[in-house]
């Protein structure tokens, strides 16, 4: 398939959350040939037993884990909403963010997805890849394709309870920084949040500034 097809398939016409889906990954399948790969897992959501209908996921794993699990959660009946955005890495170069197993995974999932019957307004499964912000340099050939999320790529706290979401799941071992400054806000209007590494049952938890995020300037 071509990039343009996968991405439909991630995003088919009409449904909704579909917008905030980041195209960077679905053009480079094609300029670089990606192919799928050969050892895909099929994670299952064993955290969560059924679709909750007032429930937002943040799926914040390695980018591999991160697209099998959310194609799990289709079953479910939630919606994989890929948000990756990191740049390609440079040939010989060891990068922060593996782009090229992401582009890959991604068509895996496609072909998945193809099967899975999703309604127009099923909640949203966001994919992140949890080394994204990883900023370090090992040595001289370590690629800096780090980037974070901001509060402009996803939906508004008030966008997600007009919809009727009032809670957020995030699989992963923490809130990363990016998604804090973030959520912060969420907290403020009253959603809810839980975190699970992905096997631990889910764990609400309350989000509290450090120190040296009670002194920044302003919020992402």
């Amino acid at each position: 398939m071509l990039g343009k097809e996968i991405y439909k398939i991630y995003a088919p016409c009409g449904a909704k959350w579909t917008n905030w889906i980041r195209p960077v990954p679905f053009v480079a399948i094609d300029t670089y040939g990606r192919k799928p790969i050969t050892n895909w897992v099929d994670r299952a959501p064993v955290f969560i037993a059924k679709y909750l209908p007032d429930t937002a996921i943040f799926i914040d794993l390695p980018g591999k884990e991160s697209i099998e699990l959310g194609v799990g959660l289709a079953s479910l009946g939630f919606r994989p909403i890929p948000l990756f955005n990191g740049t390609v890495e440079q040939s010989g170069a060891q990068a922060i963010s593996n782009s090229d197993l992401i582009e890959r995974c991604l068509i895996n999932g496609a072909e998945k997805l193809k099967n899975i019957l999703l309604e127009k307004d099923s909640n949203p499964a966001f994919l992140l890849d949890s080394f994204r912000t990883n900023r370090y340099r090992a040595n001289e050939t370590i690629f800096d394709n780090s980037w974070d999320l901001y509060k402009q790529d996803i939906p508004t706290a008030n966008y997600f309870k007009e919809n009727g979401i009032f809670k957020i799941i995030v699989v992963g071992n923490c809130i990363q920084r990016d998604l804090r400054k973030i959520f912060f806000e969420f907290q403020n209007v009253g959603i809810k949040f839980y975190l699970t590494d992905g096997y631990e049952p889910l764990k609400e938890i309350v989000l509290k500034k450090t120190l040296k995020e009670r002194f920044e300037k302003e919020e992402l």
